[in-house]
């Protein structure tokens, strides 16, 4: 059980969070737990919502945003985004069963994806205080100075829904993927 109120419905939200979720329900075709969760604070699902629209249009493919995600996700111990983020990465990025695994274990099998995954990974556990090295290796792999700046943003958005969920235990409502079990 949720720590906070889950709206119900759409029209159950906060005034200022119904024309977004609807926005949500239009782009994925329902609302998950995550949105209606942080439409409790019309503030924070507008940026959550922004940012992620903004960084959907960057430079990085949804496969390395997916990749970054499930990575982060388990690092935090997330089992809402690793299951949200296992459902998107198979049915949407197109990753297989393996790629799943290695994300989640701070590897890619695409050696330039790879050094994304493993910048994140760094970014997380060092809190943001990676070395010239960690930056270094993923300039050789071929990514940009936005592209760097991307993964950043892409895992400070990741933290962000990891914390909502973890803080306030949303239900899951996706195929359940558990932390514990990488």
């Amino acid at each position: 059980m949720t720590r906070i109120s889950l709206p119900a419905s759409i029209d159950a939200a906060p005034e200022a969070s119904q024309p977004l979720l609807e926005g949500v329900n239009k782009m994925l075709g329902s609302v998950p737990n995550l949105f209606r969760l942080t439409a409790n604070s019309p503030a924070a699902l507008e940026g959550y919502l922004g940012l992620n629209g903004a960084l959907a249009k960057g430079a990085l493919d949804p496969q390395t945003r997916e990749r970054i995600a499930l990575a982060v996700a388990q690092l935090n111990g997330c089992d809402y985004c690793l299951s949200a983020h296992t459902y998107l990465g198979k049915n949407i990025a197109k990753l297989d069963d393996a790629e799943i695994a290695a994300n989640r274990n701070g590897t890619s099998s695409d050696q330039k994806a790879d050094a994304a995954v493993r910048f994140a990974v760094a970014l997380v556990k060092n809190r943001g205080q990676v070395s010239e090295g960690d930056v270094s290796a993923a300039k050789l792999a071929g990514y940009s100075e936005a592209e760097l700046v991307e993964i950043v943003a892409h895992v400070a958005l990741n933290t962000l829904t990891n914390y909502l969920n973890e803080a306030f235990d949303t239900p899951i409502d996706f195929p359940v993927v558990n932390a514990s079990a990488a």
